[in-house]
Protein backbone atom coordinates (compact mmCIF):
# COMPACT_ATOMS: atom_id res chain seq x y z
CA UNK A 1 0.00 0.00 0.00
CA UNK A 2 1.91 2.89 -1.01
CA UNK A 3 2.58 5.38 1.87
CA UNK A 4 1.60 9.30 2.19
CA UNK A 5 4.84 10.31 0.48
CA UNK A 6 3.87 8.28 -2.33
CA UNK A 7 0.81 10.39 -2.82
CA UNK A 8 1.70 13.18 -2.27
CA UNK A 9 4.39 12.23 -5.04
CA UNK A 10 1.15 11.46 -7.18
CA UNK A 11 -0.46 14.33 -6.43
CA UNK A 12 2.63 16.91 -7.71
CA UNK A 13 3.02 15.17 -11.00
CA UNK A 14 -0.52 15.03 -11.64
CA UNK A 15 -1.05 18.91 -10.66
CA UNK A 16 2.11 19.85 -12.65
CA UNK A 17 1.30 17.79 -15.45
CA UNK A 18 -2.29 19.65 -15.55
CA UNK A 19 -0.40 23.00 -15.15
CA UNK A 20 1.69 22.41 -18.26
CA UNK A 21 -1.40 21.15 -20.10
CA UNK A 22 -3.35 24.18 -19.31
CA UNK A 23 -0.58 26.73 -20.16
CA UNK A 24 0.46 24.78 -22.96
CA UNK A 25 -3.68 25.24 -24.13
CA UNK A 26 -3.35 28.88 -23.05
CA UNK A 27 -0.19 29.57 -25.03
CA UNK A 28 -2.21 27.64 -27.91
CA UNK A 29 -5.38 30.31 -27.89
CA UNK A 30 -3.30 33.25 -27.21
CA UNK A 31 -1.32 32.84 -30.07
CA UNK A 32 -4.50 32.04 -32.60
CA UNK A 33 -6.01 34.92 -31.79
CA UNK A 34 -3.25 37.11 -32.17
CA UNK A 35 -2.68 35.43 -35.25
CA UNK A 36 -6.03 35.81 -36.18
CA UNK A 37 -5.90 39.52 -35.11
CA UNK A 38 -2.87 39.89 -37.46
CA UNK A 39 -4.63 38.27 -40.10
CA UNK A 40 -7.88 40.35 -40.32
CA UNK A 41 -5.69 43.74 -39.57
CA UNK A 42 -3.48 42.82 -42.78
CA UNK A 43 -6.50 41.95 -45.00
CA UNK A 44 -8.18 45.40 -44.01
CA UNK A 45 -4.77 47.00 -44.86
CA UNK A 46 -5.05 45.52 -47.81
CA UNK A 47 -8.84 47.15 -49.13
CA UNK A 48 -10.56 43.62 -48.18
CA UNK A 49 -13.75 44.94 -46.38
CA UNK A 50 -14.85 42.92 -42.63
CA UNK A 51 -18.27 41.59 -43.18
CA UNK A 52 -20.97 40.15 -40.73
CA UNK A 53 -20.00 36.50 -39.93
CA UNK A 54 -22.28 33.63 -41.74
CA UNK A 55 -23.18 30.33 -42.53
CA UNK A 56 -22.33 29.35 -45.85
CA UNK A 57 -24.08 26.40 -47.22
CA UNK A 58 -23.83 27.20 -50.72
CA UNK A 59 -21.47 29.70 -52.49
CA UNK A 60 -24.11 32.37 -53.37
CA UNK A 61 -24.36 32.97 -49.15
CA UNK A 62 -19.71 33.53 -49.31
CA UNK A 63 -18.40 36.90 -49.33
CA UNK A 64 -18.02 38.58 -52.22
CA UNK A 65 -14.94 39.42 -54.32
CA UNK A 66 -13.06 41.76 -51.80
CA UNK A 67 -14.96 40.84 -48.90
CA UNK A 68 -13.72 38.65 -45.96
CA UNK A 69 -15.51 36.72 -42.65
CA UNK A 70 -14.16 35.23 -39.48
CA UNK A 71 -15.34 32.39 -37.82
CA UNK A 72 -17.66 31.33 -40.32
CA UNK A 73 -19.71 28.00 -41.36
CA UNK A 74 -18.39 26.99 -44.07
CA UNK A 75 -20.06 23.51 -45.49
CA UNK A 76 -20.18 21.41 -42.86
CA UNK A 77 -17.07 22.68 -40.96
CA UNK A 78 -16.32 26.37 -39.44
CA UNK A 79 -13.33 28.40 -41.07
CA UNK A 80 -11.29 30.97 -39.01
CA UNK A 81 -12.00 33.50 -42.34
CA UNK A 82 -13.74 32.88 -45.49
CA UNK A 83 -12.30 35.65 -48.37
CA UNK A 84 -14.10 36.28 -51.70
CA UNK A 85 -11.33 36.31 -53.98
CA UNK A 86 -11.41 39.38 -57.07
CA UNK A 87 -11.43 35.98 -59.35
CA UNK A 88 -14.96 34.89 -57.42
CA UNK A 89 -13.42 32.06 -55.97
CA UNK A 90 -13.21 31.78 -52.26
CA UNK A 91 -10.26 30.74 -50.13
CA UNK A 92 -11.14 29.06 -47.11
CA UNK A 93 -8.38 30.42 -44.38
CA UNK A 94 -7.44 28.63 -41.61
CA UNK A 95 -5.16 30.21 -38.43
CA UNK A 96 -2.97 27.45 -36.99
CA UNK A 97 0.04 27.38 -34.04
CA UNK A 98 1.87 24.51 -32.84
CA UNK A 99 4.07 24.47 -30.02
CA UNK A 100 5.92 21.29 -31.17
CA UNK A 101 6.75 19.32 -34.31
CA UNK A 102 4.91 16.44 -32.31
CA UNK A 103 1.79 18.58 -32.10
CA UNK A 104 1.83 19.90 -35.78
CA UNK A 105 0.05 17.15 -36.87
CA UNK A 106 -2.61 17.76 -35.27
CA UNK A 107 -2.90 20.80 -35.38
CA UNK A 108 -2.05 20.87 -39.32
CA UNK A 109 -2.59 17.61 -40.78
CA UNK A 110 -5.65 16.61 -38.52
CA UNK A 111 -7.46 19.24 -38.14
CA UNK A 112 -7.06 22.08 -40.97
CA UNK A 113 -6.38 19.46 -43.76
CA UNK A 114 -9.12 17.06 -43.51
CA UNK A 115 -10.87 20.68 -43.57
CA UNK A 116 -9.71 21.31 -46.41
CA UNK A 117 -10.43 18.22 -47.81
CA UNK A 118 -14.09 18.54 -46.84
CA UNK A 119 -14.85 22.15 -47.91
CA UNK A 120 -13.39 20.78 -51.63
CA UNK A 121 -15.76 18.04 -51.07
CA UNK A 122 -18.63 20.32 -50.63
CA UNK A 123 -17.99 23.34 -53.03
CA UNK A 124 -15.54 22.22 -55.41
CA UNK A 125 -11.90 22.19 -56.44
CA UNK A 126 -12.76 24.79 -59.03
CA UNK A 127 -14.49 27.16 -56.42
CA UNK A 128 -12.37 26.71 -53.45
CA UNK A 129 -8.77 27.17 -52.50
CA UNK A 130 -7.95 26.42 -49.01
CA UNK A 131 -5.12 27.32 -46.84
CA UNK A 132 -3.49 28.11 -43.68
CA UNK A 133 -1.48 30.17 -41.96
CA UNK A 134 1.28 29.17 -39.37
CA UNK A 135 3.26 29.68 -36.98
CA UNK A 136 5.24 27.86 -34.26
CA UNK A 137 6.90 24.46 -35.01
CA UNK A 138 5.90 21.81 -37.66
CA UNK A 139 7.17 18.90 -39.05
CA UNK A 140 8.69 19.55 -42.58
CA UNK A 141 7.20 16.41 -43.44
CA UNK A 142 3.45 17.26 -41.76
CA UNK A 143 3.79 20.65 -44.07
CA UNK A 144 4.74 18.23 -46.95
CA UNK A 145 1.49 16.63 -46.34
CA UNK A 146 -0.58 19.02 -45.77
CA UNK A 147 0.83 20.56 -49.15
CA UNK A 148 -0.26 17.25 -51.08
CA UNK A 149 -3.90 16.93 -49.55
CA UNK A 150 -4.45 20.45 -51.19
CA UNK A 151 -3.84 22.80 -48.60
CA UNK A 152 -1.71 26.11 -49.70
CA UNK A 153 0.59 27.04 -46.75
CA UNK A 154 1.26 30.89 -45.31
CA UNK A 155 3.63 31.57 -42.44
CA UNK A 156 2.48 33.89 -40.10
CA UNK A 157 5.30 35.79 -40.40
CA UNK A 158 5.23 36.66 -43.78
CA UNK A 159 1.73 38.20 -44.15
CA UNK A 160 2.73 40.12 -47.38
CA UNK A 161 3.03 36.75 -49.31
CA UNK A 162 -0.41 35.92 -48.67
CA UNK A 163 -1.83 39.34 -49.53
CA UNK A 164 -0.06 39.79 -52.81
CA UNK A 165 -1.08 36.32 -53.67
CA UNK A 166 -5.07 37.82 -52.75
CA UNK A 167 -4.58 40.38 -54.87
CA UNK A 168 -3.17 38.81 -57.69
CA UNK A 169 -6.67 37.13 -57.72
CA UNK A 170 -7.57 40.69 -59.58
CA UNK A 171 -8.18 40.46 -63.44
CA UNK A 172 -6.05 43.17 -65.27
Amino acid sequence: MPDKNDRTAAVLATSALLTTRRLETMRRNEGKEFQERTVAAKLSEAGLVSVTPRRISTLQNAPAPGEFCRESMFGNRKADFVIGLFDGRNMALECKVSNSSTNSVKRLNNDAAIKAENWRSDFGTLQVVTAAVLSGVYNIHNLEDAQNRGLTLFWAHDLDSMVEWLLSTKSE
